[in-house]
């Protein structure tokens, strides 16, 4: 059974949706005690960086989700939260995927980072099984993770940033999958078929 984290994401009724589109069984929870029986774990994010942070020490997830052993799926804000440390609000993040989370330079692109971006796959993950190279998939966001070497996927606005990233049981897409048609549900339902 997957637990969609519910903290007051903005997206969160959207991930739900598409769960159900796919015949997924999941349930929503902020309940630390709940999302320890989870067999994997969907942590969305549209928001602010530091609110999310206070959201998490409010429920009591901070330590759980950096020692969480089964397939975690940040979407967005959530994939970012993996990082070390974020500019936004200049706060530190759950430090799963090292790395400091950045602002777009508005003089170099739009700032926020809106609609449909090519996704280039960087490195295999299973997350883009079945789905072709250079797939489009719709973002929304100022901030981004840079490459690292946990990259698996790259896109650009203006610079290359990771577009998502994997390392251990930590699965990160800056898109929505949620909001990205057919190729965004593939994607949802290779995450829910992980072994």
């Amino acid at each position: 059974m997957i637990a969609l984290i519910d903290y007051g994401a903005g997206n969160t009724a959207s991930v739900a949706n598409a769960l159900k589109a796919l015949n997924t069984e999941f349930f929503l929870t902020n309940a630390e005690f709940n999302i320890c029986k989870a067999d994997k774990v969907i942590f969305p994010g549209v928001g602010e960086a530091s609110f999310t942070i206070k959201q998490l020490h409010r429920y009591n997830l901070i330590n759980l989700l950096r020692i969480f052993r089964r397939p975690v799926l940040g979407i967005c804000l959530g994939m970012q939260l993996f990082a070390d440390k974020s500019t936004e609000g200049n706060v530190n993040c759950l430090g799963v995927v090292p790395g400091t989370v950045d602002k777009f330079d508005s003089s170099k692109s739009t700032v926020p980072h809106m609609g449909w971006n090519e996704v280039n796959q960087h490195k295999e993950t299973k997350l883009f099984n079945g789905i072709k190279n250079g797939e489009y998939f719709y973002f929304a966001h100022s901030y981004y993770f840079p490459l690292n070497e946990w990259t698996t996927g790259i896109a650009n606005h203006g610079i290359e940033f990771s577009a998502s990233v994997e390392k251990d049981n930590y699965y990160g897409v800056q898109f929505h999958p949620e909001k990205s048609g057919d190729a965004g549900l593939m994607l949802l339902k290779n995450f829910v078929e992980l072994v």
